[in-house]
């Protein structure tokens, strides 16, 4: 699903975020990306999405390499992958659904094809019932799950989380990583980047760490170690 080669990535000459990482991520895994602040997890997060490119090394997802895409194949990536920030990034003044559909609306789909398929993913997600709220009435957990619906709506084969938990309350924080390890059970692959130490150790799947910009652990069934 993604093959980093040799990936480095640098903001001046004395400042490496990333230095010759080698990363191998299989079709269908869940894997937690962690390190503390300023390790290069948001600068790797931001290498995978396109939204900025590498000095040197490679990038392929599902088989492309994104390592030079052109500005204009970005959105065509973008509808490859889900992700999801800390920040809900939601449409205020939009309703559950209508913040969910709007991303389908942007490409171009027929309205019988959003109602079907928004539907499908609002119960996926816990939030039948509530397609007419509007994010002020929604908790901060059913905020993120309409993020979450959102970044699905194209049913993409790889869904990056970034710190997707770092804004909500320990029972909000573990319903949103039951749903996470639910999609991923359904065969998306998962990339869960997080600092938070108990997520990851109760998670038991696959830990990267990164440090200072090196990739320094990948346990198949890891831990938090920093």
């Amino acid at each position: 699903m993604i093959k980093i080669n040799n990936l480095t990535k640098n903001y001046d000459k004395e400042v490496f975020a990333l230095r010759d990482v080698n990363l191998y991520v299989k079709p269908g895994e869940f894997i937690s990306v962690v390190g503390q602040s300023g390790s290069g997890k948001s600068t790797l997060v931001k290498l995978v999405i396109a939204e900025e490119k590498a000095d040197s090394g490679e990038i392929v997802i599902g088989g492309w390499n994104i390592t030079k895409i052109k500005n204009q194949e970005v959105p065509t990536l973008r509808r490859q992958l889900g992700v999801i920030f800390q920040d809900f990034k939601l449409l205020p003044k939009k309703t559950v659904l209508e913040n969910v559909a709007f991303a389908m609306e942007a490409c171009g789909f027929s309205s019988d094809e959003i109602k079907k398929t928004v539907g499908q993913i609002l119960s996926l997600v816990g939030l039948k019932g509530k397609e007419s709220r509007y994010p002020h009435q929604l908790s901060g957990g059913e905020q993120q799950r309409v993020a979450i619906a959102r970044s699905m709506v194209h049913k993409p084969k790889l869904l990056v989380a970034d710190e997707p938990t770092g804004n909500l309350d320990s029972i909000n924080t573990r319903e949103i990583v039951d749903l996470l390890r639910k999609i991923n059970r359904l065969g998306t692959t998962v990339v869960l980047v997080t600092h938070n130490r108990d997520v990851v150790n109760n998670l038991r799947e696959r830990v990267v760490t990164l440090d200072n910009g090196y990739i320094i652990s990948d346990q198949t069934q890891g831990r938090y170690l920093l």
